[in-house]
């Protein structure tokens, strides 16, 4: 599918109504834009609620802070780069 839509002066555009239906789209839904070359493409971001339940959790891990789980990731990623 391919759809037209016009750029406002200030940066803004409506997704037409087409790409809103084909995609599932609702007012308050979240959006992103990824640059593939000369293009851009839109694509729904995912509730991560929606998620739920897909992912095992070790079971040291039930009801750990989740700021400390994401520090611990982040180092463990840098220490991996190295």
């Amino acid at each position: 599918m391919e759809v037209a839509a016009r750029l406002t002066s200030k940066g803004q555009v409506t997704i037409p109504r087409a790409v809103r239906e084909a995609l599932s789209l609702e007012t308050g839904d979240r959006i992103v834009f990824r640059v593939e070359g000369g293009r851009a493409v839109i694509a729904r971001t995912p509730d991560l609620l929606d998620l739920a339940g897909y992912v095992e959790v070790p079971a040291a891990r039930h009801g750990s802070d989740w700021d400390h789980v994401i520090r611990e990731t982040r180092a463990a990623r840098s220490r991996d780069r190295r």
